[in-house]
């Protein structure tokens, strides 16, 4: 018997982009899944949970090559989890959010910037299961700068075998899997902690223009902490694909426990004397 899925696929690249595309046909070849698409208009790469609230969202119908149909939005991938969730198309409530497959790595650190990720941890605050997928570029980079070819079958055929056996992991509820491709043809499957980012970011001044100044503060060298084994970034170097569980419980249970030592609550009197001096 075949599974039953209704699957909602996204991205921050766009719904035009390649990595997408790739993906989509792949899901759409397994049976028992329901896809729907919804993805941001263009790119909205690095917006990470950016959500939109001082605006209405523009929503249009996109006509696929295969007789199929997706929808474009001006907003953010996040706004495309909760417009799917909130009943855009009718009839249809997402079972798993997939996101990608992004172009360029979403690796240790980058995670927390980036809107693919971002897309299925909105999965999990509505308390679906996330699957965050990105590519490597044949280039090799580790970094931001992306080599402007991408090889995105390999990654697509291994996320819907993913999807597929999807109810046979043991996957622990409230968790995402962060899926990292190597650019190379991949040689094994890790799965690896998040590694530390070693950022090599400078401030340099552009121009000025009527007392203003353009300043650029990003380098382009983005590495990670090499002598680290185990991680996602070591995996991805060495040609593996990378395979991160993520959960969103982000307090530190033991610094409750320290601090419950700490009389905090001494501090609350001499507080409110201060706004009564003033």
């Amino acid at each position: 018997m075949h599974m039953r899925m209704r699957v909602l696929l996204t991205n921050d690249d766009g719904i035009e982009a390649d990595g997408l595309q790739a993906l989509r046909r792949r899901l759409l070849t397994i049976p028992g899944v329901e896809l729907a698409v919804i993805a941001p208009d263009g790119n909205r790469s690095a917006m990470a949970r950016s959500i939109t609230t001082r605006r209405p969202l523009w929503v249009r119908e996109v006509d696929f090559d295969d007789g199929t149909v997706g929808y474009a939005t001006d907003g953010t991938p996040v706004d495309c989890v909760r417009l799917a969730n909130l009943g855009l198309i009718d009839g249809f409530q997402a079972e798993l959010v997939v996101a990608g497959i992004n172009h360029g790595v979403n690796l240790g650190d980058d995670i927390t910037y980036s809107g693919t990720v971002a897309a299925a941890l909105e999965a999990l605050m509505l308390g679906l299961p996330g699957i965050a997928v990105s590519q490597q570029s044949v280039a090799g980079e580790l970094g931001f700068r992306m080599g402007p070819a991408f090889e995105f079958e390999r990654s697509a055929a291994f996320a819907a075998r993913l999807v597929s056996e999807l109810r046979e992991l043991p996957l622990p509820t409230g968790t995402l899997l962060n899926i990292n491709v190597p650019g190379v043809t991949p040689t094994g499957v890790e799965v690896a902690r998040l590694g530390k980012r070693v950022y090599r970011d400078e401030l340099s001044l552009l121009g000025e223009d009527g007392g203003r100044r353009q300043y650029r503060i990003y380098g382009d060298a983005a590495d990670f902490e090499r002598n680290e084994t185990g991680t996602d970034l070591a995996a991805v170097a060495h040609g593996l694909i990378a395979v991160t569980p993520i959960h969103f419980d982000l307090t530190y249970a033991a610094g409750i426990e320290a601090l419950a030592g700490y009389d905090l609550a001494r501090l609350i009197e001499p507080a409110a004397d201060e706004v009564t001096e003033g």
